[in-house]
């Protein structure tokens, strides 16, 4: 079976370690962590992932603008995408999956939730 791979994309050291660890149950899974919106552009324009995870509130480049971002861009490869927040309000996830989120999890989040979101979108790629 392929490697499959997950970008996170989150600003807190705490949470992508989180995110990170909570991924080691999964088999032939790499997992790459992106500190901010920008890093995070930057992996995924030149690597390909199979899930991408972000934060919303974020310095340098919101996760709301890497959605956008990565949505908008024809030339890469359109994983799904996984919002991972403190915000949550319905307007915020209205406009997270109006720009192309495809699941969206308000913090503090469960390892298994995350997971078992995380094998859903997997599978179905």
């Amino acid at each position: 079976m392929e490697e499959k791979r997950i970008l996170i994309v989150e600003d807190s050291p705490t949470m992508r370690q989180l995110c990170a660890f909570a991924f080691r149950s999964l088999k032939n899974v790499k997992v790459v962590e992106a500190m901010d919106g920008m890093d995070g552009l930057r992996k995924i324009s030149s690597d390909h992932f199979d899930l991408v995870l972000i934060d919303i509130n974020m310095p340098v480049m919101d996760g709301l603008k890497l959605i956008r971002m990565i949505r908008e861009d024809e030339t890469l490869v359109q994983p799904p995408i996984v919002v991972i927040t403190t915000e949550g309000s319905s307007e915020d996830r209205a406009r997270a999956l109006a720009l192309g989120a495809n699941e969206y999890l308000t913090k503090p989040i469960q390892a298994n939730r995350v997971v078992s979101v995380a094998r859903e979108l997997l599978d179905k790629g």
